[in-house]
């Protein structure tokens, strides 16, 4: 593992591993299944490897948990925006609130106003049925539970130097 890019892709391979079984405890909100650790895993994923790992990662582990059935089809825009967003904030300012900020309004809103059309094409009138602003709400729930966990998370790893060593091992 002396390359860089095939420890970044091992590492977001184990966060997706992680995302994955996380999903098995989920909630409903409305007309979501709310993952709380997908956000979790969006923002460590984020912080750690960057934008295009998370942002794979996520849609990895959305394309696994609805071939299982443990998902629906908002997992796709319910973790990639928020992922992005958190990545890129990361990566231009190194500031774990932006980061855990990101993660939830790319999840909330953007990815929450993105699901409307999703549940109009793909889900029928019954996903549709809801105004384009109800999955918002149901992706704050799930989004802001799973980034303060993974923010207090990163806060304690910063405190003790176990994140700058971590980064540095995954970019060597």
């Amino acid at each position: 593992m002396k390359n860089s890019k095939t420890k970044k892709l091992a590492v977001a391979a184990l966060f997706c591993a992680v995302a994955v079984v996380g999903s098995l405890f989920s909630f409903p909100v409305f007309g979501s299944k709310c993952s709380p650790v997908q956000h979790m895993v969006n923002v460590l994923c984020g912080v750690l490897l960057g934008p295009a790992y998370a942002v794979g990662a996520a849609f990895a582990a959305s394309l696994i948990r609805n071939i299982l059935g443990l998902g629906s089809l908002l997992a796709f825009p319910g973790s990639m925006f928020g992922a992005f967003l958190c990545g890129v904030i990361y990566k231009k300012t190194r500031s774990v609130i932006g980061a855990v900020i990101g993660e939830v309004f790319g999840t909330a809103v953007l990815g929450g106003l993105c699901a409307y059309p999703i549940a109009i094409m793909f889900m029928g009138k019954a996903g549709a049925g809801l105004a384009f602003y109800a999955y918002v709400f149901p992706f704050f729930v799930s989004t802001f539970v799973g980034a303060a966990v993974s923010g207090m998370i990163i806060f304690a790893l910063e405190k003790t130097g176990a994140l700058a060593d971590m980064q540095a091992s995954v970019n060597k």
